[in-house]
């Protein structure tokens, strides 16, 4: 945050100062009065079960040297008509003051948080670096990330997620991006925006927003992508696997659950050995560098960073190994594509390991009224590549549409249930527990890592 006093942050949060406090380069914006610390400040936000500022004296106790109220408190604070737009203020005032500051937008389907955290890699090595906090893409996680930024910041990530039309645009005239990356095209939301074509639109906000000199990178794993529009002097970087994309992959392997490739830019060759689990990996490695060729970083220094970035986000494709198995935990979110990555990376542990791979699969979320042929499609696919076992949770969905195939299938109406098959786990097994975050699958892979860690193993 750039110092400055509570008035003078009253005057750009249109709102009212009431007692003093200095804010300082070191001091965050937190909406948990939790994690509050010395000279904190807190926003008193309205959910729909509670009102933060039934939290202002707790927030206070913790040290929080002022507050952001639309209602008189206690202690020191900023009365403002509504919250929300007061930090969306005062994050554009940030934005506007730090003119060095290079602001890189992410938006897409999948994969927005896991090509975030690859590029904080990246340019973390270049620079001091901001980015966003775990998947923070909402009208309050972008302002906030901005809001860490100081004169010394040279760059700052933020994820760009979407309900509505509209929700992009709003937050890209807060960013106002250098570089604005649109990932992939999919179905996630589908349920809220009804249609891909729908989709695509909101996606496209990003790059429509930006402005003359700034650069557009775009994947190319959808027809959507590669054809939004851009205002005249935006220039253009394509990233994905053929010889027209500017920055790609080339001599790409799949060993040991990692992919291995050579990245290709106009500038240089140079090979890449990835720590992130998954081939589906490469796109997003790609997108990461890509981001950052646009920003002027060497090929040999994107590459070997690359080389060394492991995953900083938790409960996606995380690997546990115990009693001669390996458990993927991807519980932290869901859509028909990571589904499709994820199962695919599945089959190629199970052959490199030869047992017998396991899917526990429990609803995708947000699919709308596609949501039933989707899980069918999953399960067919399933089916189709080979598994082993699939193992439906709470949704029957995934089984009602199978082809003849050797799969053994499997439902359960609850992950306390589905607990039962961890008594057949063998050795050389391979399992993969994956579902929209709102289904907890992450209670079953905790129950299968406390297994194999219990001194005595029972059950496996």
């Amino acid at each position: 945050m750039i110092s400055m006093s509570l008035h003078d942050l009253a005057k750009i949060m249109r709102g009212t100062a009431h007692g003093d406090a200095h804010i300082k380069e070191d001091t965050k914006f937190q909406f948990d009065s939790r994690l509050i610390k010395q000279g904190d400040v807190f926003l008193a936000l309205r959910g729909e079960s509670r009102d933060g500022h039934e939290f202002v004296d707790e927030a206070i106790s913790r040290g929080a040297s002022l507050s952001i109220v639309s209602k008189p408190v206690s202690g020191a604070h900023i009365l403002v008509d509504d919250v929300m737009g007061a930090i969306a203020s005062a994050a554009t005032f940030v934005r506007n003051e730090l003119k060095e500051l290079r602001v890189i937008g992410i938006t897409g389907s999948q994969g927005k948080t896991t090509t975030k955290d690859a590029l904080f890699s990246i340019l973390s090595h270049e620079g001091p670096t901001v980015a966003a906090e775990g998947s923070f893409n909402n009208d309050l996680g972008v302002p906030l990330t901005i809001l860490r930024c100081t004169h010394e910041t040279q760059f700052c990530i933020v994820e760009m997620g979407a309900r509505h039309g509209g929700d992009i645009s709003a937050l890209a005239r807060i960013a106002a991006p250098h570089v604005g990356a649109v990932l992939k095209v999919g179905n996630a939301h589908i349920g809220e925006f009804g249609s891909q074509e729908k989709i695509a639109s909101a996606k496209g906000e990003l790059i429509s927003s930006l402005k003359s000199g700034a650069t557009a990178v775009l994947g190319t794993y959808d027809s959507f992508t590669p054809r939004m529009a851009s205002e005249d002097g935006v220039k253009r970087i394509t990233f994905g696997e053929s010889h027209a994309c500017t920055v790609r992959a080339a001599d790409i392997e799949f060993r040991g659950g990692y992919a291995h490739f050579d990245l290709v830019t106009p500038e240089a060759r140079e090979p890449v050995e990835l720590r992130v689990l998954g081939l589906h990996q490469v796109a997003n490695a790609l997108a990461a560098a890509a981001i950052a060729f646009a920003l002027g970083v060497t090929t040999q220094r994107i590459a070997a960073a690359l080389s060394i970035h492991e995953s900083a986000s938790k409960w996606r494709m995380e690997i546990h190994e115990g009693h001669e198995l390996l458990l993927i935990n991807d519980a932290y979110n869901a859509n028909p594509e990571s589904m499709e990555a994820a199962l695919r990376t599945l089959i190629l542990l199970t052959q490199e390991r030869g047992g017998r791979s396991w899917a526990f699969l429990g609803t995708m979320h947000e699919l709308g009224p596609q949501s039933a042929s989707m899980h069918k499609e999953i399960g067919a696919l399933a089916a189709t590549l080979g598994l082993d076992h699939l193992v439906a949770i709470a949704n029957q969905d995934y089984l009602s549409q199978l082809p003849q195939s050797s799969m053994t299938s499997h439902y359960f109406s609850s992950v306390d249930e589905a607990k039962s098959l961890v008594s057949e786990f063998e050795a050389g097994d391979v399992i993969l527990v994956k579902a929209s975050r709102a289904e907890h699958l992450e209670v079953l892979a905790q129950h299968i890592t406390e297994m194999w860690n219990s001194s005595e193993g029972e059950g496996m």
